[in-house]
Formats: C-alpha cells, structure tokens, sequence
C-alpha cells in the first residue's frame, strides 16, 4: 500500500512539473493519460520516475533561462503613448526574466526625464521626437536616438462629415492645443502643403486636450485636432463624433513612401553609457523591439497594463485607442529616413523647437556598432 501511495504521489509531481514548465503554451498530453490503470501506474518504479522528473526539469529549465548581461539599466519614459510598446519589458523585468536589469522611472512630462538625463541618472530614456533634438544640442551630442517608438498619433476630429480632403477645411475654425508645439508645427505643415494659409482657417488654441474635447462635446460640427486616446475618448462619449482625417496618413501622402514620417516618441540613449556598455545598449534594443511586437499580439493584457501604470485611465478606452497610436520600433536608417525629415519640418518653422540647430549625423545611432 505504501508502495502504491508513493508511485502515485511520483506519477502526480512528474505530471505537475510538465504542467508548470509549459506555462502559457498549450499542455502537452502527460505520459500517464486517462485511460492508464493504477496497475499501470504501479508498474512503474520510484527511481525512473524521479529520473525522469529530474529530466523535465533540466530541460525545461535550460528553455526559460535567459543569459544576462550583468547591467542594470536605468530606463525614463512619459506616461503616455510612447511608454506603451514598453510595458511587455517592464513586467519581464519584474518577473526576472530579461538580459538586463532594469530600473524604471514613469514621469508625466518630460521636463522630469531631461535633468536625469543630463546628469547620468538615466540611461535610456523614451521621449518625444523634438525633445531628443533638443537633449541632444544641450549636451552637445551626449546622446543618441537608437529607436522610434511611436509614429503620429494626431486626428482631427468632428459630428461634420463632409469633408473628404484637406482642402475642405477651409472656411473651418480648428480647435487645437498650444499654439508653437508640435501638434501645431504639423498642422501648419499639413495646411500649407495642402494650399491653405492661417488666412483660410480660424485656429482656436486650449491648454489642454481635455479642453478641446469639450468643445466637440457641445458643437458636434466643430473640428478639433486630437492626440490618442484622446480621440478615442471623445468619440466614445459621443458617438455623433468621428475621425476625419488621420494626420500620419496626411503626413505620408505629402512625402510619399521615401520620405520622412510623422514621429511622436523616440528613444535614446547617453552616449557615454553606450560607449561603455555595448552589450546592454544591444540587449535593450532587442527586448524593446520585442516588447513592441507585443502590444500588437495582446492588446487586452497591454491594455490592463496601461490602466495599471496610469497611461490610460481606463483599460476599455485603452482596448479602443492602442490600435492606433502607431506603436512602433524602427532603427537604423529607416529610422534616421523618416525622424531626419520630421526635424527639418518643425526646424523650418521654428529653429528653437528642435533646439536652435538640426541634430548632426552622430545623432541617430549606429545598430551595427553592438554587434
């Protein structure tokens, strides 16, 4: 009887161990099915199960582990739509299971992110596009854009459906933010492309997002100019509402398919600590494109991440809005093709928002140089 106990409890620990090792995948059939009889069971001996338990684990063990660089990374990002491809690689940090080590700081403007950087206190850090220029004329070339994370996340807005092409606008009064940021840079630039001048359009300027979503509210044929998930918020609230035109596809049909694109957040890195931890740098580059791919793969788990990190308030805006704020990774010179152009748009209307002058080539990192 002890015999038989013992077996059982053997059979049962090789069975949970297979279950345990395949995780998420789906469960192989267990060498012991359904169908064998305890005799079976019986028959056979303690030491080959506990051989093959030991087995099992080796091997499982071998697949999950992950060669680490030894380097603990300090990562800065926004809570906003350039943090999302990164949230897969925060939680593999937090579960240990990534290359690096990693210590991340989430702030809410990137007035937070660029004295660390400056100091050394961050390595890595995931800002906006105009923002890396500016980093990088201020500390003279320290740092370098290894990656774009998120491309254009700009709509326009409106209950008035009529309107077909951009041309159509004219006559209108566009409800935007901030007049001199980037979401204005890129109207104008769309506009005038488009024909139209200050003279044919009212521009109406809020402080914030919030503020133009509540114009929308009370006049469904106003037209407002909207970053994600703001967009998706607005029309989730009042179905009258929706996309008129998405300025990433504007921004494309005017440079065509070898031109530049409309960025919203990169990704750079101190020069210094690329210098001095190649293999790091690499190892990021590598779960960050990774963790990107993923946002694709699941959003309802990405979108639980965002409410969880305080992105998106609500995980059911968020399942809404993740699909099109363009999450992205491009490196190398695909990347230097389209965030090179973008710059020279908003340097042509304002040197200051780039940081006075245009970023050298030394800007854009070199991905062959982790290899």
């Amino acid at each position: 009887m002890k015999k038989r106990y013992l077996a059982l409890l053997m059979s049962t620990l090789l069975t949970a161990t297979m279950l345990v090792g395949c995780g998420s995948k789906t469960t192989e059939e267990a060498p012991s099915t359904q169908q064998e009889t305890v005799a079976e069971v019986e028959n056979t001996s303690t030491e080959d199960t506990a051989e093959a338990t030991q087995s099992e684990t080796e091997e499982q063990g071998s697949e999950s582990a992950v060669e680490t660089t030894g380097e603990t990374v300090r990562v800065g990002s926004l809570k906003g739509a350039t943090s999302i491809g990164l949230l897969k690689l925060m939680d593999g940090a937090k579960n240990e299971n990534t290359k690096n080590q990693y210590e991340f700081t989430m702030a809410t403007a990137a007035d937070e992110l660029l004295p660390k950087m400056v100091s050394g206190d961050l390595d890595i850090a995931l800002v906006p596009a105009n923002v890396a220029s500016v980093l990088y004329n201020k500390t003279k070339g320290g740092i370098e854009v290894i990656d774009i994370n998120t491309l254009g996340v700009l709509y326009m807005v409106s209950g008035d459906t009529s309107m077909s092409t951009i041309g159509d606008l004219k006559g209108k009064t566009i409800y935007l933010t901030g007049k001199g940021t980037t979401p204005d840079y890129v109207l104008h630039y769309i506009l005038s492309e488009n024909g139209l001048t200050e003279t044919d359009v009212t521009l109406e300027y809020k402080s914030e997002a919030t503020e133009v979503a509540a114009v929308l509210a009370e006049d469904t044929n106003a037209v407002g100019l909207l970053p994600q998930p703001f967009v998706t918020a607005a029309c989730t609230q009042n179905e009258a509402l929706q996309v008129i035109f998405d300025m990433t596809k504007e921004w494309k049909n005017i440079q065509g398919e070898s031109g530049s694109a409309l960025v919203t957040g990169v990704t750079v890195v101190r020069k210094a600590f690329a210098e001095e931890a190649p293999e790091a740098v690499k190892a990021f580059m590598e779960e960050h494109k990774a963790s990107a791919a993923y946002v694709g793969e699941d959003v309802d788990q990405v979108a639980a991440w965002t409410e969880e990190q305080g992105i998106i308030a609500k995980e059911a805006i968020a399942k809404k809005a993740i699909p099109n704020c363009n999450i992205t990774y491009i490196d190398g010179a695909q990347m230097q093709q389209a965030l090179s152009g973008y710059l020279q748009v908003l340097f042509d209307q304002d040197p200051a928002s780039v940081g006075g002058k245009m970023p050298a080539d030394d800007f854009y990192f070199d991905p062959s140089t982790t290899k």
